[in-house]
């Protein structure tokens, strides 16, 4: 059936994936997958073979942005890039790649890199987003030295580090919350993290007596939550 001609300009202009679809989406049936005017799907439901694939040079300037801005850490710039601005990844898959990251031994931040540009472009996407991350920093911070060991003694630039750190903190704190609140975990999950936490904050355990130790609990954690049926709006 040939679309009618307001559905023909519609198509034109961009509304429509396709010319073909035209006639459904003006008919108020749009096509299978899509959510909103456009074409285009949600990050959240998308399959992770269909998900937005940056180029090189788009994953390597970004990697340099979430590096240059990413001061007292990275890792919250990262998730807000990654997930909410470019929307390469949902909440939950980076929730996944992060955890990985974080029982690997290294930076988290680095190995976030180095499995998404894997992921995306080879060993080359590995690469251009490690040296995204690091390069520009690296510049940033042996001018910084240089500044610290002329002018590292002033009541003003101590006052202005202590700030820093104390931003950062609130960077980090904020982030595990908004992935939390986002996530929603189950009861059995969250008293796995809330375990973490407490080795971390609190008994100052080492982070690989804290992975390992409970590592055993949060796969059978994930394991029960997964036979459970899925409750209706989650």
């Amino acid at each position: 059936m040939r679309p009618w001609p307001r559905c023909r300009r519609r198509a034109r202009r961009g509304c429509c994936w396709s010319r073909s679809a035209a006639w459904w989406w003006c008919a108020g049936a749009p096509p299978r997958g899509l959510d909103r005017p456009g074409g285009r799907r949600s990050v959240r439901g998308m399959p992770p073979d269909t998900a937005p694939r940056p180029s090189l040079t788009k994953l390597f300037v970004t990697y340099l942005r979430i590096g240059l801005i990413g001061f007292g850490g990275v890792n919250a710039w990262a998730r807000r890039v990654i997930v909410e601005e470019e929307r390469w990844l949902s909440e939950q898959d980076y929730a996944e790649v992060l955890g990985l990251a974080q029982a690997l031994p290294g930076p988290n931040a680095l190995n976030v890199a180095i499995q998404l540009g894997e992921r995306w472009h080879g060993a080359r996407g590995a690469l251009l987003a490690s040296l995204g991350l690091f390069g520009g920093p690296m510049a940033v911070l042996v001018l910084m030295a240089w500044a610290h060991d002329r002018w590292g003694e002033l009541p003003l630039v101590k006052a202005v580090l202590a700030g820093t750190a104390a931003a950062a903190a609130g960077m980090v704190i904020g982030t595990a919350l908004k992935m939390a609140q986002n996530l929603r975990p189950a009861p059995p999950i969250l008293a796995v993290g809330l375990a973490a936490l407490v080795g971390a904050a609190l008994l100052r355990l080492p982070l690989p007596v804290i992975v390992l130790g409970l590592a055993p609990f949060g796969i059978a954690a994930a394991w029960w939550t997964g036979r459970q049926p899925a409750k209706p709006g989650r």
